[in-house]
């Protein structure tokens, strides 16, 4: 069988393989045994509710012309899963009607690419607690997303063609200001690229890392890549600054760092 063997697709593999692992116990069930700590904030007013999406990296909201359709219940109940996201809710028609809900919807917004992502009546209809987590959990973007098979998907379904990935290992003694200083940059780029961060002390990262022909003497390290062209370059870097990142980001944008992996491709690989 012959086959395209284009290296963003060899990535895309890479990335996203085992998409779709076991969903834990605790998000199959909607409601029981979690804490009530969290709830949705209530949306009462438009102002309201764009200034709660504008504060966010990533908002949810339901939107919902009745309270009392079984979604309700199982969205509420997601909001002690994800706490690094906002989760609102609004059954006001003024609200639903400035966001074009005419019956019932599930909306995630993301500030990092300005993204609107919507489940309509008839996709929630027979939505339960495991396929709405999965939904956030695939489309959870932030300025800093961390890598898991999961959030693959979600970078792949994006507008935003550039991604910069951070190769380091967490537990290092100056990750913390590392890491500071690089969703500091990813501000500089909203748009442009997705910032992305590779945790080296995780083995089933090293095909991520290996796909960038990277040694782990070269770690910490950094790659960007354009997911449509099949443009990409790395750049091991002892210590990340912001001037270093942006740095490095600007040259691919513009072009000075750009190669075209495909023509490092062995001929005899292109049939499998």
């Amino acid at each position: 069988m012959k086959i395209s063997r284009s290296r963003c697709l060899i990535l895309s593999f890479v990335l996203v393989c085992g998409l779709f692992p076991e969903v834990p116990a605790d998000v199959e069930e909607a409601s029981d045994g979690l804490s009530t700590d969290r709830e949705p904030r209530w949306l009462t007013d438009i102002p309201a509710t764009k200034e709660f999406i504008a504060a966010a990296e990533v908002a949810v909201i339901g939107f919902f012309q009745d309270l009392e359709i079984p979604i309700v219940s199982v969205f509420r109940s997601l909001v002690q899963q994800f706490q690094d996201v906002s989760f609102g809710i609004s059954n006001h028609s003024e609200v639903l009607a400035h966001y074009n809900v005419t019956s019932s919807s599930i909306c995630l917004f993301r500030l990092v690419d300005n993204e609107q992502l919507h489940l309509d009546a008839e996709e929630i209809e027979n939505l339960d607690a495991a396929k709405l987590s999965r939904f956030i959990h695939t489309n959870n973007l932030h300025w800093v997303t961390e890598y898991s098979p999961m959030i693959a998907a979600g970078l792949f379904n994006t507008m935003v063609q550039t991604h910069l990935l951070l190769m380091i290992n967490k537990a290092s003694p100056e990750f913390e200001e590392t890491m500071r200083r690089y969703q500091t940059t990813a501000k500089l780029f909203q748009g442009q690229i997705l910032f992305v961060l590779v945790d080296t002390s995780k083995r089933e990262n090293g095909k991520v890392v290996a796909y960038f022909k990277l040694k782990e003497s070269q770690l910490p390290a950094l790659a960007i890549y354009d997911s449509v062209d099949d443009k990409w370059d790395t750049l091991p870097i002892t210590e990340v600054t912001v001037e270093k990142v942006q740095g490095f980001c600007e040259g691919f944008l513009s072009g000075a760092l750009l190669r075209d992996h495909r023509a490092e491709e062995d001929p005899g690989k292109e049939e499998l």
